[in-house]
């Protein structure tokens, strides 16, 4: 079977791999750290796909999505799974303050490097196509409209973390350590993150069809 083939599935499969390790997985496997075991996988993921992106004949990264897209959607798909991740390792941040607290640490590197990962992503895909128009009016909307979206999340979010610190009794907030609303605030930031790009992704499919 032609290498071509095997591409996209092997990638798919890694790409799971990478998402059980980060959200499932045993803290240590064989030794290793499964987080950053994941974290790494996905990064290669990301790598591979950048270079099959830049592989391909003019004109057909452009007939498959708009830049916009191209950046709602992998912005999406990342945020994603940093929440998800935020999410599967919340209960680390219940202890010490981050230089004492090892996993507390991890964690943060780790999102750190999934951030990074995207970044790269998206630089890669608006210089292959920096001779096109970078925005047009329909962009402008799109993402005047994702922006409101993305702000009611963070303001939702925010206000739901204080409605159930103020009025929790004190004896159930022992979780409530300064680290824990410390990333609490970060992850309000996320979702609204989240809902911004996806809704940006959403409205362009939308056009699309």
């Amino acid at each position: 079977m032609p290498m071509r083939r095997l591409g996209f599935p092997t990638l798919l499969l890694v790409t799971a791999l990478a998402l059980w390790l980060l959200l499932a997985g045993p803290s240590k496997l064989l030794g290793i750290d499964t987080g950053q075991a994941g974290t790494a996988l996905l990064v290669t993921v990301a790598w591979v796909s950048l270079f099959a992106i830049r592989r391909m004949p003019p004109g057909e990264l452009e007939r498959a999505a708009s830049r916009g897209e191209w950046k709602a959607w992998s912005g999406a798909v990342f945020m994603a799974v940093a929440i998800l991740y935020f999410l599967s390792k919340v209960h680390v941040f219940r202890g010490a303050a981050i230089p004492h607290n090892p996993e507390a640490a991890a964690v943060g590197r780790n999102l750190v490097l999934l951030l990074v990962a995207w970044s790269v992503l998206s630089w890669v895909v608006a210089s292959r196509r920096k001779d096109e128009v970078q925005e047009d009016e329909r962009d402008r909307e799109i993402a005047r409209q994702a922006s409101g979206w993305g702000r009611g999340a963070i303001t939702v979010c925010v206000v739901g973390m204080a409605v159930m610190l103020a009025f929790s009794p004190a004896d159930r907030l022992q979780w409530a350590t300064h680290l824990m609303i410390a990333n609490l605030l970060v992850f309000a930031l996320m979702w609204g993150c989240l809902f911004e790009y996806a809704a940006a992704a959403v409205a362009y499919w939308r056009d699309r069809h």
